[in-house]
């Protein structure tokens, strides 16, 4: 890749950030109690941020080419933000309160940035605690399905069953048994991601080969040693294939809860600001829950690939092969 196509990436990425932050510059606003402080600070760190990850990923090809291939979704990502000020901010198009413009809702992460942690450490405790524990659940109860072939005669049906229900149905019966509106949350958040994760740790230990068995048996593995290193492994694939697909089901079931019973978290956050026609508030907040389930899937996928290092091999295999 030439050292010119290179630069012209750089240069693309930060050009719709820079014409954002040239137009906040310029071009006043029509409401004079907005303040543009932070916003302009954020596209200021932007266009650094990814200047430096330019230079940074030059000497690397892998992550020269990652630049490049985000190079235009970035450009346009600008852009958005340069319209979104003009008819937002600037000139006042968008009806009002209901679209502000990107400035009053940068400032609320200044202005509420204490209110604003507090609700964010609030809803990482409950979905770290009911995530956790739907993990750990769906885990167990697929390994015993998938393990004893009693336990899938009498476990399944009822995983099944209760697996089609949303979690948020449980609600009433939540915050009627459980003491505080917290544990009800952790609950309704381990449900959801319960039913997924196990249905999918039992077909995977399930779909186990018996050739795999018959292998370990012929070099001296037990039972425990075939369902640790024979039937588990086998599994792991379909367990963060379950992880995932809950993790989403898990994030959405903590916003409703907060919104419905919970006295901290983004989605009572959202309700309290809602409740004051600050809609610009709801908009941070939704920033917020966007950049954590972005970091969430990030973290899941890190862990992934370090537990399944071995299909990195076996997946070069294969398109070397073919």
């Amino acid at each position: 890749m030439g050292s010119v196509r290179y630069g012209t990436s750089i240069l693309l990425t930060v050009l719709g950030f820079g014409l954002a932050l040239g137009a906040s510059l310029v071009i006043p606003s029509q409401d004079a109690s907005v303040n543009d402080a932070a916003y302009r600070v954020i596209l200021a760190g932007l266009i650094a941020l990814y200047l430096g990850g330019g230079v940074f990923s030059w000497p690397n090809p892998v992550r020269r080419e990652k630049f490049v291939k985000r190079a235009q979704f970035r450009f346009v990502m600008g852009l958005v933000l340069l319209t979104w000020d003009l008819l937002g901010t600037k000139f006042g198009i968008l009806p009002m309160p209901f679209f502000p413009g990107p400035s009053k809702i940068a400032w609320v992460f200044v202005d509420e940035r204490a209110f604003l942690f507090t609700n964010l450490l609030f809803s990482i405790r409950l979905f770290f605690c009911g995530f956790v524990s739907g993990v750990v659940l769906g885990v167990g109860t697929g390994i015993i399905i998938g393990w004893f072939v009693r336990a899938n005669y009498w476990i399944m049906p009822v995983l099944k069953m209760t697996g089609v229900i949303p979690a948020v149905a449980w609600m009433p019966f939540a915050l009627t048994v459980f003491p505080s509106s917290f544990i009800a949350g952790c609950f309704l958040v381990s449900m959801c991601a319960w039913f997924p994760i196990g249905f999918q740790t039992a077909r995977g230990m399930q779909s186990t080969q018996k050739a795999y068995f018959e292998a370990a048996q012929t070099l001296g593995g037990g039972r425990l040693y075939a369902l640790l290193h024979v039937a588990l492994p086998n599994a792991l694939p379909s367990i963060f294939t379950g992880v995932s697909t809950a993790n989403g089901l898990a994030f959405t079931t903590l916003v409703i809860t907060e919104m419905m019973g919970a006295r901290g978290g983004l989605g009572y956050y959202i309700n309290w600001a809602k409740a004051w026609s600050s809609y610009y508030k709801v908009y941070a907040a939704i920033i917020i829950m966007a950049i954590l389930f972005s970091l969430i899937m990030k973290i899941i996928a890190v862990i992934q690939d370090r537990a399944l290092i071995w299909q990195r091999g076996l997946t070069s295999s294969v398109e070397e092969r073919g």
